[in-house]
Order: structure tokens, then C-alpha cells, then sequence
């Protein structure tokens, strides 16, 4: 059974893209918990990063590391967050998050709620940083 993330890579669900390549896609979390909160996943339904191959966990971390730079130039904050978690949805994900504290990466604080407008801004100006 397809994840939704499956879904979304396949176009069968839409999103707010950011990047892809044959094997990745990037996109804006539709629930997050800072503005230009950023999903990077493999292509391939994996539900366990550490399932991944050596090779696979390596492209998808270069990949990431590529969407974190592009993400940094576009949203004010310090720094990306990095963080995975994997029990919400059975695919591999890596969570990149703008921070100027700690805090902003709470899972457990209420989501925003940002309007579609606002969100495929954020995902064109995200967009418009990727090498």
C-alpha cells in the first residue's frame, strides 16, 4: 500500500514542492511547526531511515544537505534543524526546520497554520535557492 508520500511524489496528492531529483523530493510539511518547515524523502518507499542502503542514506543526506542550504538562504533564522522521527507516516523522512532557538523545533507546541498563498510563497522562494 502506497504512503502518502508515495502519493505525493506520484502527483496522486498536491504539495508544495521545493526540489526533487530521480531518487528525492522536498517539500513544504502541510502542519508545521515553523514557516518553511521542509520534508526531504527518498522516492523509494522505505519506511525506516536506517533501512536505507549506505548508498541510499548518503544521496538522501546530500540531498538534504542541498534543500538545508537553499532553505537557510530563503528563511530568516539561524540555523536548520535537523531532526527524524519516522512514526507518523511508514516513509523515511528527514525534517529540515528553520530555528533561532531550540524550541522551535517542539513537536508537541500546537502546528501552524499557514494559507496556501503564504505557502507556495515560501516553497518558490525556497525553490528559486536550489543549486
Amino acid at each position: 500500500m502506497s504512503t502518502i508520500f508515495s502519493k505525493i511524489v506520484a502527483g496522486e496528492i498536491p504539495c508544495y514542492k521545493i526540489a526533487e531529483d530521480d531518487k528525492h523530493f522536498a517539500f513544504l510539511d502541510i502542519n508545521p511547526v515553523a514557516p518553511g518547515h521542509t520534508l526531504v524523502i527518498p522516492k523509494k518507499e522505505v519506511s525506516y531511515i536506517f533501512d536505507l542502503t549506505d548508498e541510499e542514506y548518503t544521496a538522501l543526506q546530500l540531498f538534504a544537505k542541498k534543500v538545508a542550504l537553499a532553505l537557510k538562504k530563503a528563511m530568516p533564522c539561524e540555523r536548520i534543524g535537523v531532526t527524524v522521527i519516522g512514526l507518523e507516516v511508514p516513509h523515511t523522512h528527514i525534517h529540515l526546520i528553520p530555528i533561532t532557538k531550540e524550541s522551535d523545533m517542539n513537536f508537541s507546541k500546537p502546528k501552524l497554520t499557514v494559507a496556501p498563498e503564504e505557502m507556495t510563497e515560501i516553497a518558490n522562494k525556497i525553490a528559486k535557492y536550489i543549486d
